[in-house]
């Protein structure tokens, strides 16, 4: 079996108006994450970890932020293609662990639903899927409360 390990990092700004997307899920919070598609970081950081792991370049390159049909796209349509994706290399997802950074709203209590949803997406065991939760201490643009980042390491396997 060969195994390979990935990393990615995205980060979108806050801004009224918008819905706040985390996770594959929807969060009710008065700001949401401004960009091209739904702006999930979640899911972008993993799409990029993925995409690194198989060297096949990134987010951007599959899914760039000029064409239409990604406009307001659902990330977890983002997600499931990136899986289709790798699989061409004949790679697999094994497990996911990933952190994001935001100052609110408090994400701890929807871990275990984003874990979920992203499991199904990835056809794997919501085992499989780590997610912390942390806060930059009120320090830089997170700690502002002027954006969320986050942050994934991916294990792909080829059988």
């Amino acid at each position: 079996m060969k195994i390979r390990v990935g990393f990615g990092f995205d980060v979108h700004r806050l801004v009224s108006g918008r819905e706040l997307w985390l996770g594959g899920i929807k969060l009710d919070y008065e700001l949401g994450l401004l960009g091209h598609s739904d702006a999930d970081v979640l899911i972008h950081a993993i799409c990029d970890a993925l995409l690194g792991a198989a060297n096949m370049r990134d987010i951007g390159y599959h899914f760039p932020d000029n064409a239409t049909e990604f406009s307001n796209i659902d990330s977890k349509i983002l997600l499931s293609k990136t899986i289709n994706i790798i699989a061409t290399k004949g790679y697999k997802v094994g497990n996911v662990d990933a952190t994001v950074c935001a100052e609110r709203p408090k994400l701890n209590p929807h871990i275990p639903k984003m874990q979920e949803v992203l499991a199904g997406v990835m056809n794997v065991d919501p085992e499989d899927i780590s997610i912390k939760a942390t806060t930059t201490e009120k320090l830089g643009f997170t700690g502002r409360q002027e954006g969320i980042a986050a942050y994934a390491t991916v294990l792909i396997e080829k059988p």
